[in-house]
C-alpha cells in the first residue's frame, strides 16, 4: 500500500552535465565501432568456431587484434591488462552462430 501523503522522492544523483549532442556523438561513436569489430568478428568466426565455441572474444578495432577466453572475467582480465587506456576501441562477441554473448 503507498501512502499518498508523503513528497515523491527526489533524485540520487544528480542530472548529467552531458549535453544531449555529445550523448548523440558518443552513442555514433560506439554504434561505429562496434560496426568495424563486427566486420572483423565475421571474417574470422569461421576459423575459430570449430575449436572455440561458445568462447568469449574481444575484437579491437583499430588494431584488428582479438583475444579469446572461455570465462568473461578472464577475457576482462586480458583486456584490462593489454588495454590499460579506456578510450580502447574494443568490442566482445562470443563464438556461436549469432555472436551474441547477453548484454554486457
Amino acid at each position: 500500500m503507498t501512502n499518498l501523503s508523503q513528497p515523491p522522492r527526489s533524485r540520487i544523483l544528480p542530472h548529467s552535465k552531458i549535453k544531449p549532442e555529445e550523448i548523440s556523438r558518443r552513442k555514433h561513436q560506439r554504434s561505429e565501432i562496434g560496426n568495424r569489430c563486427r566486420a572483423i568478428f565475421e571474417r574470422i568466426r569461421p576459423q575459430l568456431i570449430e575449436n572455440h565455441y561458445n568462447w568469449f572474444i574481444a575484437v579491437d578495432a583499430d588494431s584488428e587484434n582479438y583475444f579469446l577466453d572461455q570465462k568473461l572475467e578472464g577475457l576482462l582480465r586480458t583486456v584490462r591488462s593489454q588495454y590499460p587506456r579506456t578510450d580502447a576501441s574494443i568490442t566482445i562477441f562470443r563464438l556461436n552462430s549469432t555472436g551474441a554473448c547477453g548484454k554486457i
